[in-house]
């Protein structure tokens, strides 16, 4: 059986460099995560590690299969200097458990929410999840597993989340780059929703 966390380690490696820190968490009954950070001039990035050893299985299935289904990790990129982001580590682990802890299938458009803010001071206390493919590459695995897909998280304010569930994850993103919102801004105000 191959080794998908050493791989997806291996992959994050490549495409973000050598991790400055990580921290593991585990939650009762729940494989260990551990969150990485990366370091690149003024932008820090938090990716996640675990998540992606057992694929996520459809809640709706009687029994999971241990091989097929979906696979993922979250990426999160922040200023750096501007929040103690470091504390998002909990929330992250919390995020990247939740297809273990509560049958969840983590895909682009979802929002998560940890029903705290992300950070000491942050605005935020849900992200919306962003299509992967873009930062760090997917990673293909052997045949019958998916591929494992590095999934970008959006944070959002409470009026941004609530925008969402009303008008969809598009034209949330829309909003956001009509106004040149700066989503990697950890103390960044709501994008004018009116």
């Amino acid at each position: 059986m191959v080794d998908v966390l050493a791989l997806v380690e291996a992959r994050l490696r490549t495409a973000l460099g050598e991790p400055d820190a990580r921290a593991a968490v585990t939650f009762l009954g729940t494989d260990r995560i551990e969150v990485l950070r990366f370091t690149e001039g003024d932008i820090v990035r938090y990716a996640t590690l675990g998540m992606s050893a057992q694929p996520m299985a459809d809640p709706t299935s009687a029994l999971a299969d241990p091989v097929k289904g979906p696979r993922a990790e979250l990426v999160l990129s922040v200023r750096a200097g501007l929040a103690d982001t470091d504390k998002v580590l909990r929330p992250l682990a919390v995020l990247a458990a939740s297809p273990q802890v509560e049958g969840l299938v983590v895909a682009p458009g979802a929002s998560l929410d940890v029903g705290e803010p992300l950070w000491p001071g942050a605005p935020f206390s849900s992200v919306l999840v962003a299509e992967a493919g873009g930062l760090v590459e997917d990673l293909e695995l052997d045949a019958p597993m998916e591929p494992v897909r590095f999934l970008p998280l959006l944070p959002m304010t409470t009026n941004e989340a609530a925008w969402k569930r009303v008008r969809g994850a598009k034209e949330l993103e829309e909003r956001w780059l009509s106004h040149g919102t700066d989503l990697r801004d950890p103390l960044r105000k709501s994008v004018p929703l009116d």
